[in-house]
């Protein structure tokens, strides 16, 4: 489908500020030892105090940003499957997510962004060390309704329990974009706080599951990349900034 550019509206059009969730600074253990050799080695890493948005980014709140500034819509936006206002929105690129979060903040006043890899994976761990998914070990087929979730697409933002820091969906539903160039080997020479991946390169990060998985739900520590121009239906954000 091609994406259609929509009226344009006054640039002042009020954006929807998402919950913000306080992730508290602190050291973890980032990466697996049973994953994919891109997830090694475990390494000690230290991540400032920083807020995450409770939820992906919508498709409400991302259809504000399209008509203020008269972007191109997703390439999905049109698709039923797509289309719940409450859903994530998918099918953004990496410079489109970005952009995002550059008019959010002109619209709010505080400096919105991507999350780093390693702010997503303190996040995404809620508190436990070293366990395999958001929820601890237990297998995501023993999550309630797994069966009949993500059947055709994403579904609506929490609608489920949250993690430990009260995020929802941080590990299912849509891959969530970060704001790193993506190495398979940068864990080999990645700093010990704050890291941010390296300075240059031809994919970029992201993490968390998506429904077009056979499993729904990756483990926190999965790493996943394309080039930063793609559009995926399975692809979304959600934005972080400095606490």
């Amino acid at each position: 489908m091609t994406p259609t550019a929509q009226p344009q509206v006054p640039s002042t059009a009020i954006a929807l500020e998402p919950i913000l969730v306080h992730i508290p600074a602190a050291w973890f253990l980032m990466g697996s030892n049973v994953g994919q050799d891109c997830e090694r080695p475990v390494h000690r890493v230290w991540v400032d105090a920083f807020l995450l948005a409770a939820t992906q980014v919508t498709n409400a709140e991302y259809d504000l940003f399209v008509r203020a500034i008269a972007a191109l819509a997703p390439p999905f936006r049109q698709n039923p499957n797509f289309s719940h206002p409450e859903e994530p929105v998918a099918g953004v690129s990496w410079h489109e997510a970005t952009r995002y979060c550059e008019w959010l903040s002109t619209q709010s006043g505080r400096a919105y962004r991507l999350p780093t890899e390693a702010e997503w994976e303190r996040a995404a761990r809620g508190g436990l060390e070293q366990k395999q998914f958001p929820w601890g070990d237990e297998r995501p087929q023993s999550l309630p309704d797994y069966a009949v979730r993500w059947q055709n697409g994403p579904e609506r933002v929490a609608r489920y329990a949250p993690n430990g820091f009260g995020l929802y969906d941080i590990g299912d539903n849509v891959h969530e974009w970060c704001s790193d160039w993506y190495d398979p080997n940068y864990y080999t020479i990645s700093p010990e706080r704050n890291p941010c991946g390296p300075e240059n390169g031809q994919r970029k990060a992201s993490r968390g599951g998506s429904w077009r998985h056979h499993i729904k739900v990756a483990r926190c520590s999965a790493r996943s990349s394309i080039p930063p121009h793609f559009q995926y239906s399975d692809y979304g954000f959600r934005v972080a900034c400095d606490a």
